[in-house]
């Protein structure tokens, strides 16, 4: 993984004790809060409806295991004992005190992290597909180019004030984990009809109170371009968006609003003015260095022989193992989804545990997926009975990953002053009524993603079945949405029509299932009999009086 350079570690340190400096000002009250506030969502720093909440940027969301212990000491030291995994590969800690985290940002500083750029209108964390050089049909690593994108956005003199927050992904295969059709901004590593490796670039994808799919803005940009495309991207959104209204300042309003064609035409103007003056040009020296950094390990010859091992582990394997492009190897994915959990968080013990099973089974590497899992990349085949039984006693060995319990969720009304409703309640809900194991494999994939308002945190425009919060006079209710996809078959969800209370949106969600289980074809993924049946039967189970 890639290691800070000298520019990298004094830009961090000298930001963490400028950041030292602004926090004792609001403490001794020189700044109010306005005047701080801009401070501190610079330095990823929310006031929440309780406490303050650090976000942490994970680069493409790759962990090494020295900064996994890391956070398990943040956790322990400064807030309640755990952290929270977020759908931007990133963590958040939910109760820090204010005078305690300029102390965290040194802590983060000393193994190479930090959290810069995770708010505020800039260009945030960088994410990438979870399996990122393990699979086979991988065109190439997607995380150079996510970590050389890191390094242009950082601290970039032209976009550390954009309209709105900017979010950008990388993707290298066929099967999008990344949500790349989601973002502001997309990179798809691509093959043209000659053989030659380059980028297809997409923008205007988002989702929050209007959802949109991104549009092809290039199809290939040479290596040596990219770069200067997407600072061409950016210029165009940076000049021309809606900065008068704080619902059209995305830039997929700029795309709606202007058209794809348009869009692209204005972007070609800045790409050849900008190609004209060669600051841009991405050396191939300079590519080569970095992808050096994530050079693959030395993979054992090994024969392609999955163990066996009792009704659990088979489980286990069954869901959460992926095919990985080295015989003898897997890649293990660790659902933080157990039954009556908090979708994606983990205790500091936990942590700590997990560091210990990355040095010894995973060469200290580790990957947060956006899903809000953990993924362990490279691990031998052989190893995976001992991974799992180790798992088993942390209580982190769910086999459930793409499950209906696999559900995303954002923190909701719990935590978050934006939101309107409650996520995590209704996530562990709706978790315990599909608790039985054999029914789960029964549904089969099933993606639920939880909103708890329109901002959309919890992803639920993509879920097949997508749930959002929203507040009625006083009272919580939850709308349903049914076939979307953050895949690369990409869909908005179609809104089912009024919110369930909270007790009722359960029960709604099974019939649903149930519809899907009496009308699919062979091999169907509810996806799939969704999109070829349409909404009537599901919108008819779903509002079905239940007797009594």
């Amino acid at each position: 993984m890639y290691r800070y350079d000298e520019f990298d570690a004094k830009f961090v340190a000298e930001r963490t004790e400028q950041f030292r400096g602004q926090v004792l000002r609001r403490l001794s009250g020189e700044l109010t809060e306005d005047q701080f506030k801009p401070l501190r969502l610079m330095n990823g720093l929310y006031l929440q409806l309780h406490a303050y909440m650090l976000r942490v940027a994970v680069p493409y969301g790759t962990l090494s295991s020295k900064q996994m212990r890391m956070l398990a000491h943040i956790a322990r030291k400064y807030d309640k004992g755990y952290g929270h995994f977020t759908t931007r590969q990133n963590i958040q800690y939910n109760w820090p005190k204010l005078v305690d985290v300029p102390d965290i940002l040194a802590d983060l500083a000393s193994v190479e992290m930090h959290a810069i750029q995770t708010s505020g209108n800039c260009i945030r964390n960088v994410t990438a597909d979870q399996f990122a050089g393990a699979v086979a049909d991988e065109i190439e690593d997607p995380r150079p180019l996510a970590e050389i994108i890191r390094q242009w956005s950082s601290l970039h003199p032209e976009f550390v004030f954009l309209a709105r927050k900017f979010k950008i992904a990388v993707g290298a295969t066929p099967a999008d984990r990344a949500a790349l059709q989601f973002h502001d901004m997309a990179v798809d590593i691509v093959r043209n009809a000659q053989g030659r490796v380059g980028y297809k670039v997409m923008a205007g994808g988002g989702m929050g109170r209007i959802p949109y799919i991104a549009q092809v803005m290039s199809e290939f940009v040479e290596r040596e371009d990219i770069l200067a495309y997407l600072e061409a991207v950016l210029r165009v959104y940076n000049q021309d968006s809606r900065r008068d209204n704080i619902h059209k300042q995305r830039i997929k309003i700029l795309i709606n609003a202007i058209g794809a064609e348009e869009m692209r035409r204005r972007v070609d103007i800045e790409f050849q003015e900008i190609k004209k003056s060669g600051s841009l040009q991405l050396p191939q020296a300079e590519l080569d260095r970095i992808a050096a950094y994530f050079a693959p390990p030395a993979f054992e010859k090994l024969p392609n022989e999955m163990p066996k091992g009792d009704a659990a582990f088979t489980n286990w394997v069954k869901t959460n193992i992926h095919a990985h492009r080295a015989p003898g190897y897997a890649i293990a994915t660790i659902t933080l989804k157990g039954i009556g959990d908090v979708p994606g968080d983990a205790s500091a013990d936990q942590m700590d545990a997990i560091a210990d099973l990355m040095d010894e089974f995973s060469v200290g590497e580790i990957r947060v997926t956006h899903e809000q899992n953990l993924v362990l990349p490279h691990v031998k085949q052989r190893d995976l009975p001992k991974i799992h039984a180790r798992l088993k006693t942390l209580g982190l060995a769910t086999p459930n990953a793409g499950l209906i319990t696999d559900i995303i969720a954002c923190p909701g009304l719990d935590y978050c002053d934006l939101a309107n409703a409650r996520s995590i309640p209704i996530a562990q809900s709706i978790a315990q009524k599909f608790e039985n194991l054999d029914r789960q494999h029964e549904i089969g994939e099933l993606k639920i993603k939880i909103s708890g308002c329109i901002n959309a945190c919890g992803h639920h425009h993509a879920g097949h079945i997508g749930i959002l919060g929203v507040d009625k006079k006083g009272v919580e209710f939850y709308q349903l949405q049914l076939g979307g996809s953050g895949a690369e078959d990409a869909s908005i969800g179609d809104i089912m029509g009024p919110g369930f209370g909270e007790h009722e949106i359960a029960d709604a969600v099974e019939r649903v299932v149930n519809v899907y289980l009496d009308e699919r074809q062979k091999d169907e993924r509810f996806l799939d009999t969704y999109r070829r049946i349409g909404m009537e039967k599901f919108k008819a189970a779903a509002y079905e009086k239940v007797p009594g």
